[in-house]
């Protein structure tokens, strides 16, 4: 997908950014044999060694595997069964209303090569030789090793308003050929990246991994260059202007429309021309990927909260408030202020997860065993047996009408609304979501009364227009939404 430049020499970097720059260009394999099941779950896979790589072949200047594959890949070919050292069987969803997961977790993690989490197992994880990319965030495939798969359903959708919920869902909900299209780019992303930052680590986060991805959801990622925080404003500009220009001079073929955003948390932003997959790119953001395994352990612990997030998520964008960059609500403080909803019931649905397990969510736990978490969360079980239909109103309604958005903030990590802190970030805002690892205000694009004013018009309008109707089209053109996905 992007050849390696055999021809790329270092960049010129002042000498203060030395420290970044690789002496010998040599490209870094990543051509590790998977290992067995037993590593996987122990999760040491220390000392493996590694393999030569498959056979690539090219076609329209575009590596390609020499093995058969789905023609869904546009001539990118993904790694044939006989190449994986154990047998890997993929689960087939027969009925809608079903998914697999394995027994004894809550949380599923997949145990998958092609869906990966990348990062070394020994510690520090940013090394140049480290483990292939082995786990990743989506239902699990079976693997004759581990325990039978339960079926979890989904919910029980006894009314209109309910089924509509859950139509909706399953129709637009991501599907793991649309992971599989995000994955393979960030693999062979990882691969060019990597001739100018050798210890580097590409991770896929955000909606794509965190169990409320659309089917139209656009790709983060974010490349960790090391393990310690670094400025955003001038070294993460700096490392995104390189690959911005990298980006340009030897991948236009198969990037297209590169753009350095200089933001708090600077990104580039492009698309890959072969997937037609939007992808934001950032630097160190190490709180995106914890947040991203936090976030996924409330989506599997109730079978409620995908559905719901999925269709406020689709609510919010119809009625023009979910854009962060047009200083309303970013997707991410949608899903917060979903859980916090959740969490508020006088009958909760979800726990404060933070509060619960403070080891599996520790702020300071090293990036390569953050995936790990997830597998320790038993499912949660709430006595609430509100629907899907109810659920949609119930939150429409408290943030019309219940929350206090003068003196409150929204705090999953609290399970509760709380005052708001003192500090200059809180001081005259709009709307405060607290993120959950660093404390931050996820909901700070909304700087304007105008914009807030219209977010709260919306929730109060659409809440009577569905308490009168009980019709989810009333609030969102369920066909259209479904078409566009």
């Amino acid at each position: 997908m992007y050849p390696n430049s055999s021809n790329f020499g270092p960049p010129p970097l002042p000498v203060e950014h030395h420290r970044y720059v690789p002496v010998n260009l040599s490209p870094v394999g990543i051509h590790q044999q998977f290992p067995s099941t037993a590593a996987l779950v122990s999760g040491n896979l220390a000392d493996i060694p590694p393999v030569s790589p498959p056979p690539f072949a090219y076609r329209n200047d575009c590596p390609v595997h020499t093995s058969d594959a789905s023609p869904l890949f546009r001539g990118r070919k993904r790694l044939k069964e006989q190449n994986v050292s154990y047998e890997v069987k993929r689960q087939r969803f027969h009925s809608p209303h079903l998914e697999l997961t394995s027994a004894n977790r809550a949380v599923p993690l997949l145990e998958d090569h092609r869906r990966s989490f990348p990062g070394s197992i020994s510690s520090p994880f940013l090394q140049a030789h480290y483990i292939s990319d082995l786990t990743g965030c989506v239902p699990p495939l079976q693997e004759a090793s581990f325990p039978e798969p339960i079926k979890t359903a989904l919910p029980v959708a006894k009314d209109k308003l309910s089924q509509q919920v859950l139509e909706l869902f399953q129709a637009c909900q991501q599907q793991v050929y649309d992971l599989d299209k995000k994955e393979l780019c960030r693999t062979q992303l990882q691969r060019e990246i990597q001739q100018i930052f050798p210890d580097s680590r590409l991770f896929l986060v955000g909606s794509s991994l965190n169990g409320f991805g659309t089917r139209s959801s656009d790709g983060d990622l974010c490349l960790v260059v090391k393990e310690e925080p670094i400025n955003q404003k001038t070294e993460a500009r700096y490392i995104l202007g390189l690959l911005q220009k990298h980006f340009c001079r030897k991948l236009s073929n198969y990037i297209e429309r590169p753009q350095l955003i200089r933001a708090k948390v600077p990104i580039v932003k492009f698309r890959d021309k072969i997937s037609r997959v939007e992808f934001d790119l950032n630097v160190n953001n190490v709180i995106g990927i914890r947040n991203t395994f936090l976030l996924r352990t409330y989506a599997y612990i109730e079978s409620r909260v995908r559905p719901l997030v999925l269709v406020v998520k689709k609510w919010a964008s119809f009625h023009g408030i979910k854009d962060a960059s047009r200083g309303t609500l970013s997707s991410y403080s949608l899903v917060l202020m979903v859980l916090h909803y959740l969490q508020t019931l006088p009958e909760p649905i979800l726990p404060s997860l933070q509060k619960n397990y403070p080891e599996s969510f520790d702020p300071t736990m090293q990036l390569h065993l953050v995936h790990q978490a997830p597998c320790t969360i038993p499912p949660y079980f709430s006595k609430n047996e509100a629907t899907l239909g109810d659920l949609l109103l119930g939150f429409l309604k408290y943030y019309a009408t219940e929350f206090d958005w003068n003196n409150q903030m929204i705090s999953v990590r609290e399970a509760k609304a709380i005052p708001r802190p003192d500090g200059i970030e809180w001081r005259n805002k709009f709307i405060c979501v607290e993120e959950p690892f660093d404390r931050t205000n996820t909901a700070r694009a909304v700087h304007e009364k105008q914009k807030f004013d219209m977010i709260i018009d919306e929730f109060q309008k659409s809440w009577q227009r569905l308490r009168d109707r009980k019709d989810l089209n009333c609030i969102l053109p369920l066909r259209a939404t479904i078409q566009k996905r």
